[in-house]
């Protein structure tokens, strides 16, 4: 069964901002250099397997599930202080989902597939072409 992790995006202001840094990233990367980019936690999840079954991390930015990555690989590893940390191996895409507010966290959350948002899409009538900024509004007023 396929599950998502939810996180907060600290310091994106937009999808737009999340695009800019993973393609900054991509970049940037040494000369032979893996092609795709991990986001690091503290935790390794317990539910690796299911997450990696088709699974993707969901970023909340400014309140709002707004976007996700396909999770490609979690990997544990330890730091240079000797701190166990966990790699979330993302693939460059960010796609943009249909915004649903949502508070505060720490860490990381499970998301059951029937819960997360669907992705914006041309089916998704008109909402992929609206700025993100509208979205965003009309998703805080409760119209989308």
């Amino acid at each position: 069964m396929t599950l998502h992790l939810l996180k907060l995006c600290v310091g994106a202001e937009s999808v737009a901002d999340l695009r800019a840094w993973t393609r900054l990233r991509r970049e940037n990367r040494r000369e032979g250099a893996e092609a795709v980019h991990a986001h690091v936690t503290r935790m390794f999840p317990k539910r690796a397997g299911e997450l990696l079954d088709g699974g993707s991390l969901y970023w909340v930015i400014k309140g709002q599930i707004s976007a996700r990555q396909k999770l490609i690989r979690i990997e544990p590893f330890m730091d240079s202080a000797g701190v166990k940390r966990c790699a979330l191996q993302l693939d460059d895409e960010v796609i943009a989902v249909r915004p649903r507010p949502f508070r505060a966290f720490q860490g990381w959350r499970y998301l059951a597939p029937d819960e997360a948002p669907p992705d914006l899409d041309a089916s998704a009538a008109g909402l992929a072409d609206m700025p993100e900024a509208l979205r965003r509004q009309l998703s805080e007023l409760g119209l989308l």
